[in-house]
Order: structure tokens, then sequence, then C-alpha cells
């Protein structure tokens, strides 16, 4: 059994109980915390080595954006959520 932190409710209360709009808002996160880190990597790979880059970034994209959204980091709004998902 493992245990998964955040909770999918706590992830839910933050969305208004919505886990299509759950996916979206942390999919959206995650695809700017992944340009972020990619970004930050090559700038570090000109300083460092591939494999102390490799041992900084030990968080998923996707793990850290879940956690910024059960911490209420993210935010959205509605409008703009419906209007690019349809």
């Amino acid at each position: 059994m493992t245990l998964i932190e955040p909770k999918i409710e706590t992830l839910l209360d933050e969305t208004e109980n919505d886990r299509f709009l759950l996916c979206s808002i942390a999919s959206h996160r995650a695809h700017d915390i992944n340009d972020m880190l990619r970004g930050q990597r090559d700038r570090a790979i000109q300083l460092q080595t591939a494999v102390e880059v490799a041992r900084a970034s030990n968080k998923k994209p996707l793990s850290i954006a879940f956690d910024e959204i059960a911490k209420e980091e993210v935010s959205f709004d509605p409008e703009t959520i419906d209007a690019a998902n349809h």
C-alpha cells in the first residue's frame, strides 16, 4: 500500500470536486513547471555536471503541481478554464 500526498479529496476540494478541472489545472501547471525546469537545467548544465543536475530535481513536475494545488498556491479563472476546455 502506498500513501499518496496530497490526497485526492484535498485536490478535489480545491477544484470544485471536478476531476476534469483538476486534470486540466494540474497538467497546465506541470507543463509550465517542466518548461521552467528545462530552462534551469540548460543553465545548470553549463555550470555543473549532469549527475548533479539530476540529483537536484527529485520531484516530477506533476507532483509539484499537485502540491501547489493542495496548498492553494495555484488559482484558476472558471471562465478562462471553461473556454480553454471547449
